[in-house]
């Protein structure tokens, strides 16, 4: 199947992180959707891609943060571009840095897993059918390290939510190990930012969009955690998506 007749759907796709993934796909040749419950970033993504690509672009209002909302957006989407071949879920990948535990609420526990841990889960639950039993599709987790240690003071929220994110990953490369879609997690561990926002250890959410966009053409492993921890590694995911 040439790329022009896949459609991928980026989960997270109007984000930092997402919007770096969707640009590199469509540049590839790709067909690309994204959901959001914002239409004010779905725009602002429009905007971000070039127009020669944007009609490969579709966009989709919709919820993916409960089990009914996620599927809702899965029967819309399917009515509107008929087949899902592949899925990267960049859920897990945010930011929060609102203080120590004992200053925050319950409720503010609930929103940062809300985002970073649940929706990962109730959007793979809708999506990952559509995908996992075709050995040419893919199914793709992007993490971060925040789960493995507190980043800086006033993060820890975000280490618990992370961490979560982290373990659903390998609960599901481990608790599906025979399932012919190629499943894996790209786990960058540094922050991603736009070019105008770069400083040190963080890395160009374009090139990780590249990295992204390759592992999901070349589908070369599955049932892989390929961990990026410096320039170098992006480089060759870049080349080789894998490492």
């Amino acid at each position: 199947m040439s790329s022009s007749q896949r459609l991928i759907l980026v989960l997270g796709g109007a984000g930092v992180v997402g919007s770096g993934i969707v640009k590199s796909l469509l540049q590839k040749g790709y067909l690309v959707a994204v959901i959001s419950r914002d239409e004010s970033r779905l725009e602002k993504l429009k905007a971000f891609v070039s127009d020669t690509f944007r009609g490969n672009l579709h966009t989709l209002l919709g919820d993916v943060g409960s089990e009914e909302g996620a599927q809702e957006a899965a029967a819309a989407l399917l009515s509107r571009v008929g087949k899902v071949t592949d899925v990267v879920s960049s859920l897990g990948f945010s930011w929060w840095q609102g203080g120590p535990p004992h200053t925050q609420s319950l409720q503010e526990l609930q929103k940062v897993l809300d985002i970073l841990l649940l929706s990962t889960f109730t959007a793979w639950k809708a999506f990952f059918p559509l995908v996992k039993d075709d050995p040419d599709s893919t199914y793709t987790f992007i993490t971060g390290g925040a789960g493995e240690r507190l980043l800086m003071p006033g993060t820890g929220f975000l280490t618990l939510g992370a961490a979560g994110a982290l373990a659903f990953s390998q609960v599901v490369r481990e608790e599906y190990p025979d399932v012919p879609c190629k499943l894996n997690e790209v786990k960058i561990n540094m922050g991603v930012a736009k070019p105008e926002h770069l400083g040190p250890g963080y890395v160009n959410h374009l090139d990780v969009g590249d990295a992204v966009a390759t592992v999901v053409e070349k589908r070369r492993v599955s049932h892989t955690a390929l961990c990026v921890n410096c320039n170098t590694d992006l480089k060759t995911l870049i080349l080789e998506g894998k490492l």
